[in-house]
Parts: structure tokens; C-alpha cells; sequence
């Protein structure tokens, strides 16, 4: 069985969610704020018997209308679904444990299990009566809605909220059948802090976490011998406990001959003071046991050279590593029917909040996969981990990620693998594969970011940031991402993010992509040829023309290109609007010289387009941009930015050229104000990107 879903209503920042679970692992992810732990904190009121049942007045969802708290008094409502899941982890005990909270009674079972926190009907009308004279005075003095809502807040917490109840039904929550106690303790609810104390709760054997642990594994080579019957181990088990009880009986005896004398003075004083009287005098007697050995005992950590350490001298992630272990060793104690008998835990559910803290990037991954393992190997049945670390959700399948966002003053759910759906209802499984194969700790961060701006290749990558600074906009203010996904690939990641899917997450995306005209001869190629934008459409006769044509109809995805006219690639874009910005020709630049004569060239007022194509160097490719500039119907103007554009989109290097110049325009924006400062043209379609992003 598993908890298949969480049904919230009017509770913290859940107006009205319905969450539903993986029969596994589920790793919660969201901005700070979107509900993580407030839902984290709605399962332990129903299944940690720890958890306090009774609320407070912040518990309440204040974003619900004035309407709902007029017309009755506000009502908390919790509902935990329970399914029968794989049948490879069920157990014999599963049925017998829901057998009076089943809703659905087939093979396919359901149980249901509703926490309410409500205000008793014989105070209803006590309360309608308050709230009608709120709303009465309020529209008297003409007071705005918010104002009505906060102070009919004011008079629950004042005049009702101490009459509030809790009650957690079972089944059909209209037959009102209490939940009761003896039944839930089958249930093993651990739960991890996000603020923990690991020192304080594991290190020492005086810990009772410890001692039920060790307790428990003590003789572990007899209780786990399968050649042994019970009875067989029970006698070993009782024979070594003979041995330590001989033994420790020999080491108090010992104890008693060394302290004879002393005890003789000690006891002195007890006579002296009156302590002995009626024959009746003070001594020292007692025994050891296994238990009390338990308490000496502390955790070290050994090394291959023979040094040991206290454990609390390591660091806190390493610590927060043994105390899961330990933990789950517990867990494995509690669910043993044999130690425990009826009173062992059938369903066990382990809760991490932000099992990251403390923890290196490497360490966060092992930890999802070793829990993952452990959960197959049915230590515990399902598990529950909010998070705001990549390299975790990397860890974990698509379909085991849940997202909570903020949307319309409450909290909405979204579940990335459900969206790959066609218009059809298909599953889309090309892309959703896709997108399984791409999400790394690093692009991860596309379910993280707020909003996420989308490029094709590694020079958009490394250069909008600086683009953005141009254009006095920092994009790490609103929490956007920049992802390059390495072509033209956008289609994918369009099922994640498109508002109109209801399992999508609905952000604001941007998508950066290049015109890149192409053309193919009609007789003699096969496939489309890049081209330059004055070559495009130049020859219908001979050639077949083509254009990135990536488009998508959303409020919340959009897609910006260059010029129609003009546009080809980043690279060209940039020597196009900037034709004699200098600090474009980078280190790793080729054809340098010819490049600075060509800006050279178009900065004199008086040169002609003939005199920057004869500074163009012999070249199959130059013969190419010669011929198709002059048989293009370009301005003079046009037709030089063109021939600077070409010349430098063949002279570098994407990935090496892009970090050489980022490192160049931003030293340029740091001499902003002074003489050294050079203008730089920011191209059209980056800047109306960016503007999109930052409103």
C-alpha cells in the first residue's frame, strides 16, 4: 500500500490541492514559500501521533474569500488516500490494517483517512451572528473586502477559536467512525528536519535511537542464521547473555575487593552523621546489564592507518549520513514482527526536508540512489523529500518529481512527467525521454528557476548575461536561467512549461533561436545548405530557400529571432549592427588583419563597397560573398555590414571566440563613463527578450 494522495483544503498556504504521491519516492520541489514544508506538515498531522492535532489561527488559509468566511465558520480539512500499489512490496498485514477505512473494497482497494479541525455546529449561529454585523458595520464605513476578512479573523481568534475540535475520521467521512490510536501506531512515521541535531541525537549510546538499534542487531549473526529455528536461537542467544552475566558478575567482584577499604572509610562518615541506626547501615550492591553497557558506547569513526576519532569531530554532512543510517536501521527494528510482535510498524514512511544541508553534491546523489535501494529492498515503504538541490531531482526519475508553485495567492501542484501529452491525450514518449536524458544537476535548474530563458548554443549561453548588463538588467535578480540545449530542440521542453496542460509548470519561457536561411540546389543537393540572408530567395530557378521556422502559440512561451531581412546567426547579427566595434575580433579570432581593414574601410565616410570587397583575400568562400553581394539589391550601407558580418561569422569559433569576448565586453562596461568606453549595439531581438524576462 502507499499514500496515493493528500486532498488540503483552507490549510496554510493551500486554499483548496490535491497532491498526489508515487508508491516510492517523492521529491517535492519548489521556490521558498510554494508549500513544501507546510505539506510535509499536513501528512504528519494525520500519521505522526507526535504531531500536535490541535491548530492555531495561522494554520487557517488566509487567501479565502470573504464570501466563504461569512457564509460559515472556516474549517480545516486534511484527506489521505490510500492505495493498494505494487504488489511487490505489499505485505500480508496491509489489508488487515485498513480493513475499516476502505472506501473501495475490490482488488484495487482504497482507504481514506480525514483530519477536520472545525468549529462545533451549536456555535454556528454564535458565529453568523458575529460575522453579519462585520460585514454590516464594514459596508457602513465602506470598508474594502480585505478589511472585512481580517477582522472577522480577529473575532475567530478572540471569541471561537478555543472552541475548535479535531477529529480524524476513517472511511466514508460521512459515517463520522473515529480513527483509533492502536491502529495508526502500525504506521512508522520518521521525519527529518531541514534543522537537525545530529550530534545530539545519535552519537552517544545513552540515546535511545541508539540503544533500540544496537538492541536490536545485538547477537545479528544468530538472529540472521537461516539454518537455526527459532527455538535453536533463542537457546544461543540465551547462552552468550549466561556468559555476559557471569562475566560482569566476576567484573563487580572485582570492583567490590578494589574498593573494600575505601568503602569502610566512606561508610564511616554514614555512622558518624547518624545515617546508621536499628542495625541498618549503607552499602554498595549491584549488577550489569546489557542495556547499561549499551550507554558507554559511542560512535568513532576508524581509519585504514589505526587513528580513531569521535564521530562528533566530523563534519555535519557526514554525521547527517550515519544518522539516516542509523535511522533506517530503526525503522527496520520497529517493522521486525518477530522482536515486536503485534506492536510492529507495517507501513513505514520516511520524511527528508532538504536532505542537502550539510551535504557535498556528489554525497546528495549517492544518498537518493541508496535510498531508492533501500526501498526496493522494502526497509521502508515510501519516502518523502522536499529539496531545492539539482543535483537531487538529477537523481531521482521524472515521474518521482512533484513542484508546488505559488499561482493566485495559493499554492498549485504541477507533475513534469504527466505532461508529455499530444493534443490527443497521447503520451509523447520521444520527448519525455528526451527531457529524462537531459535534466543533469545543472539543467535541473529549469524546475527550479522562476522563469528560464532558453538558447541553442554555448555563445548565447556565455554572452546574454552580459547582454542583459548592456541593457541595465540582471537577470540573476529574477531567478532566471539561462539552459543551452545544444540545437534547435525546443518542441521538448514546451510540454514542461505550456500553461494550457494542467500538469505543467506554467513560467514565463523564452526561447532565443537563430534565423539560419538555407538552400539547396534543385538538381544537384540533397539536403539544405547554410546561406547568407543576401543570398536568400536571390535564385528560385535554381535553388529550393528555407528558414528556421520554430514557432509556438502560448501566453507563457515565447520565441524571438533576428531580422527577417538581415538575420542569420548570434555571431553575424553581432558584426552586422556592429561593423567596426573592434573588441568583437578576439584572441582566438581568425583573419584578423583582414577583419581590422574591413572596419578599417567602413569607418571612412568616403569608402566605397567595391574597396571592402577587394580587401577581401583570396577564397573559395570570399568568391562566394563577392558574387553574392554584388547581385544583391542591398543598400551600400547594407552591403558593407554584410561583408563584415560574413567575413567574421567564418573567422571564429563558437565556444572559445563567445568566453574571449564576454571577457572583452565586460571589461568594456566596466570603463562605462569614461573615455575607454565603446558603444556596443545590442541586438534587436536579445534586447526584446530580455525586456520580456525582467517585466
Amino acid at each position: 500500500m502507499y499514500i496515493s494522495q493528500l486532498k488540503i483544503t483552507n490549510y496554510r498556504s493551500f486554499k483548496d490541492i490535491t497532491v498526489e504521491f508515487n508508491d516510492g519516492i517523492n521529491a517535492i520541489i519548489g521556490s521558498n514559500n510554494s508549500g513544501k514544508s507546510n505539506l510535509l506538515r499536513a501528512l504528519s498531522i494525520i500519521f505522526d501521533k507526535r504531531s500536535t492535532k490541535k491548530l492555531g489561527i495561522d494554520d487557517f488559509c488566509k487567501f479565502i474569500d470573504e464570501q466563504y468566511l461569512i457564509d460559515a465558520s472556516p474549517k480545516i480539512t486534511i484527506e489521505a488516500t490510500i492505495k493498494k500499489g505494487d504488489v511487490a512490496t505489499a505485505t500480508e498485514d496491509d489489508l488487515s490494517v485498513l480493513a475499516n477505512w476502505l472506501t473501495i473494497f475490490d482488488d484495487n482497494y482504497e482507504a481514506v483517512l480525514t483530519y477536520e479541525f472545525f468549529l462545533p455546529e451549536k456555535h454556528e449561529d454564535t458565529y453568523k451572528t458575529f460575522t453579519e454585523e462585520i460585514v454590516t458595520q464594514g459596508k457602513n464605513e465602506e470598508k474594502s473586502s480585505g478589511d472585512i476578512s481580517n477582522k472577522i479573523w480577529k473575532v475567530i481568534q478572540k471569541n471561537f477559536l478555543r472552541f475548535y475540535k479535531h477529529k480524524i475520521w476513517v472511511g466514508d467521512v460521512t459515517n463520522q467512525s473515529t480513527l483509533d490510536s492502536e491502529t495508526l501506531d502500525r504506521f512508522d512515521y520518521q521525519f527529518l528536519d531541514a534543522i537537525r541535531d545530529v550530534e545530539r541525537d545519535m552519537l552517544s549510546g545513552k540515546n535511545s535511537l541508539l540503544k533500540e538499534v544496537i538492541d536490536f542487531f545485538m547477537d545479528y549473526d544468530i538472529k540472521s542464521d537461516s539454518t537455526l529455528d527459532k527455538e535453536a536461537q533463542s537457546v544461543a542467544i540465551n547462552t552468550r547473555r549466561d556468559e555476559f552475566s557471569t562475566k560482569s558478575n566476576d567484573l563487580l567482584n572485582d570492583i567490590h575487593v578494589r574498593i573494600e577499604h575505601g568503602k569502610e572509610e566512606i561508610l564511616s562518615y554514614a555512622t558518624q552523621t547518624g545515617a546508621s541506626f536499628n542495625n541498618a547501615s549503607p552499602n554498595f550492591e549491584g549488577a550489569l546489564s546489557e542495556l547499561e553497557i549499551y550507554s558507554v558506547l559511542q560512535l568513532i569513526v576508524e581509519y585504514e592507518t589505526g587513528i580513531k576519532i569521535p564521530a562528533r569531530n566530523n563534519g555535519l554532512g557526514y554525521n547527517n549520513l550515519i544518522y539516516m543510517s542509523l535511522l533506517l536501521a530503526k525503522m527496520q527494528v520497529n517493522a521486525n514482527v518477530e522482536h515486536l510482535d503485534s506492536n510492529a510498524k507495517v507501513f513505514s514512511m520516511l520524511i527528508i526536508e532538504e536532505p542537502e544541508s550539510h551535504l557535498h553534491p556528489s554525497m546528495q546523489f549517492k544518498l537518493l540512489k541508496f535510498l531508492e535501494n533501500n526501498r526496493k529492498a522494502k526497509k521502508v515503504r515510501q519516502i518523502f523529500v522536499t529539496t531545492h538541490s539539482t543535483h537531487i531531482t538529477s537523481a531521482v526519475d521524472l515521474d518521482n518529481i512533484i513542484c508546488l508553485y505559488e499561482k493566485n495567492d495559493g499554492t498549485s501542484v504541477a507533475y513534469p512527467s504527466k505532461t508529455f501529452k499530444d493534443e490527443h491525450g497521447n503520451e509523447v514518449i520521444g520527448s519525455k525521454q528526451y527531457i529524462e536524458r537531459f535534466l543533469d544537476a545543472v539543467k535541473s535548474d529549469i524546475l527550479f528557476s522562476d522563469r528560464v530563458l532558453f538558447v541553442e548554443g554555448i555563445a548565447e549561453q556565455l554572452l546574454i548575461s552580459i547582454f542583459a548588463k548592456y541593457e541595465g538588467k540582471f537577470l540573476e535578480d529574477k531567478h532566471i536561467s539561462i539552459v543551452n540545449i545544444g540545437g534547435r530542440y525546443f518542441n521538448h521542453f514546451f510540454y514542461l512549461f505550456d500553461e494550457v496542460n494542467e500538469y505543467s509548470i506554467p513560467k514565463k519561457i523564452v526561447c532565443l533561436t537563430d534565423k539560419d536561411p538555407v538552400r539547396k540546389n534543385k538538381v544537384k543537393d540533397r539536403n539544405f545548405k547554410t546561406c547568407y540572408p543576401y543570398e536568400f530567395n536571390s535564385d528560385n530557378e535554381t535553388y529550393e530557400y528555407d528558414l528556421n521556422n520554430v514557432v509556438h502559440a502560448s501566453s507563457n512561451i515565447l520565441i524571438f529571432k533576428q531580422d527577417s531581412i538581415h538575420g542569420k546567426t548570434l555571431e553575424y547579427e553581432l558584426a552586422y549592427l556592429n561593423p567596426s566595434l573592434k573588441i568583437l575580433v578576439t584572441q582566438s579570432t581568425k583573419n584578423t588583419s583582414e577583419l581590422y581593414g574591413l572596419m578599417d574601410s567602413y569607418n571612412d565616410p568616403d569608402s566605397t563597397v567595391q574597396q571592402l570587397i577587394d580587401k577581401l583575400r583570396s577564397s573559395e568562400e570570399n568568391t562566394r560573398i563577392k558574387i553574392g553581394i554584388n547581385s544583391s539589391n542591398l543598400t551600400d550601407d547594407e552591403k558593407k555590414r554584410s561583408i563584415i558580418a560574413s567575413r567574421y561569422l567564418n573567422s571564429v569559433s563558437k565556444g572559445e571566440n563567445a568566453l574571449e569576448l564576454a571577457i572583452a565586453l565586460q571589461n568594456n562596461l566596466l570603463n562605462k563613463g569614461s573615455d575607454a568606453y565603446v558603444e556596443v549595439v545590442i541586438p534587436t531581438y536579445i534586447q526584446e527578450a530580455l525586456e520580456v524576462l525582467c517585466q
